[in-house]
């Protein structure tokens, strides 16, 4: 043989030897990459065929079935179908012949069953002619609450609002519920013309049903935001204890020459109220005093501490709530806005709930989550929840303090919510909170934005055993739109847990 045609050999032969490397090497470590190729359509077709997993919620106890796969009559082939629709769809989201959100989307692998994790019960089932089949995903959510906290936001004269429940001394999550919502079973069609018109419809809807608002849309915290201020205030020791007076005159002159004022012109005490009497009437020009004093740094990092300014995944993307630095950020007639939750301050319905979670829970903030754990078509459990610290935001003495004041919200005859969340209004359900009246700077009439974060407090040594955030937009006064839906959760699942 020739050299050249010796080259060509060898050339053929190494060509050979990759081409047989690459193919083993895909086979046996990028099946899962190549299956989740949005271009594979032997994958595309295939998805219908067998029986995507279910979403549970399991928070009271029991399992309620929210997202399943069932066949189609006289077919072969699956579909999505979603029991309770719009009550849960902030939640499960959807998932269509070309995409997913939601629980769908976050939790996508185990459900369609090609997580590496379920590769033994595959292979299992094509050894024995059985069908494959997604895992169960296990959701923290209280059926209960849930289903209160939709028709409290549905009943609430069409406001788009949003309402978060957490488990204080755990960081699970208890209801999510988003109002305006939208129905998934309008996108599981199989016929794509079908789905793209439902679609467009969807996102062109001036309501926005598709929003997220518990976790994807930020709002002005208002008031809810002394919360921080006083956080800070007692942690740096500007404020000794609750009974300790504040500067609270009416109004509050700024560095700047303008004034601030406390909602409709009201006088706090005597201008020079204590602190627990500033916080229950909610007195701007007391925090605001607070808050210029402090600086808007201090105010960043206690705002941190609970939570805001950072990106969270429940596993859902969570909008991060903000005190955001920028030009003019601590200039201290700025701050002063600030500290009563106006100006740059932007929090998620789910951080209105991680406020009080922290304070109910001895000043440590729980990691929020929404899966309680995966479980596979054997009944193995492939995947379980581990509760995680987020932060310390404040130390048990100070959270003693917030929660002596919020008390004082509800219970005090002079509190802002003690009409809408006081016992009576509660049935003797006692609950700790804190009203906000948002300015929301939309200039066409609507009122402000109501807000209200509270929780119940633990008795005989027992954990707290809910906090709640609720946003309603346009909805005026806290404590007349938003107090009386966390009342109404909070109500359902304690009934749900008697």
């Amino acid at each position: 043989m020739n050299r050249a045609l010796l080259r060509i050999s060898l050339a053929c032969l190494a060509m050979f030897v990759l081409l047989l490397i690459n193919m083993n090497y895909v086979q046996a470590f990028e099946p899962t990459k190549l299956a989740a190729e949005p271009g594979n359509i032997r994958v595309f077709n295939e998805q219908f065929t067998y029986q995507r997993g279910s979403i549970v919620a399991t928070g009271d106890g029991g399992d309620v079935t929210v997202a399943e796969s069932r066949l189609v009559k006289g077919t072969d082939t699956y579909q999505r179908y979603y029991p309770q629709g719009p009550v849960y769809a902030p939640v499960t989201g959807y998932d269509t012949i070309y995409s997913t959100s939601g629980i769908e989307q976050a939790e996508n692998s185990m459900l369609s069953g090609t997580d590496p994790r379920l590769a033994v019960h595959n292979l299992s089932a094509l050894l024995t002619g059985k069908q494959k089949q997604g895992a169960t995903v296990e959701l923290t959510i209280s059926p209960a609450a849930q289903q209160a906290a939709y028709s409290a936001l549905a009943n609430d004269g069409g406001h788009a609002a949003a309402l978060v429940a957490i488990s204080p001394s755990t960081g699970a999550i208890l209801a999510l519920a988003s109002y305006p919502s939208f129905d998934p079973n309008q996108l599981t069609t199989q016929n794509g013309t079908e789905l793209n018109k439902i679609d467009q419809q969807l996102l062109t809807n001036p309501s926005q049903p598709l929003l997220n608002r518990a976790i994807s849309e930020t709002y002005p915290p208002g008031s809810s935001f002394k919360i921080v201020t006083s956080s800070a205030a007692f942690s740096t020791e500007l404020v000794k204890n609750t009974n300790s007076t504040v500067y609270a005159p009416s109004p509050l002159k700024l560095p700047n020459g303008n004034f601030l004022v406390n909602d409709g012109g009201e006088i706090c005490g005597d201008g020079n109220p204590p602190i627990i009497q500033a916080f229950y009437m909610s007195c701007n020009t007391a925090f605001g005093n607070l808050g210029s004093q402090m600086g808007a740094p201090t105010l960043r990092q206690y705002s941190s501490q609970y939570g805001m300014n950072k990106s969270l995944s429940i596993p859902l993307h969570v909008v991060p709530s903000v005190l955001p630095e920028g030009s003019g950020w601590t200039d201290p007639s700025l701050t002063a806005f600030s500290a009563i939750g106006q100006y740059n301050d932007a929090v998620t319905p789910l951080q209105e709930a991680m406020f009080s979670a922290a304070v109910a829970n001895h000043g440590k903030l729980m990691y929020p989550y929404l899966v309680q754990q995966v479980v596979g078509p054997g009944l193995a459990v492939i995947q379980s929840a581990k509760t995680s610290v987020l932060s310390q935001a404040v130390s048990p003495a100070v959270a003693g303090d917030l929660q002596t004041m919020m008390y004082q919200v509800t219970h005090n005859s002079g509190g802002t919510a003690y009409a809408t969340a006081g016992p009576q209004a509660t049935g003797g359900i006692t609950i700790d909170g804190k009203t906000g009246t948002a300015q929301n700077g939309i200039d066409n009439g609507n009122l402000n934005d109501a807000v209200f974060t509270c929780f119940v407090p633990g008795s005989g040594g027992q954990p707290s055993p809910i906090a709640v955030g609720v946003i309603v937009q346009g909805g005026g006064f806290g404590a007349d739109a938003a107090a009386p839906i966390a009342v109404q959760v909070i109500q359902a699942y304690l009934k749900a847990h008697s």
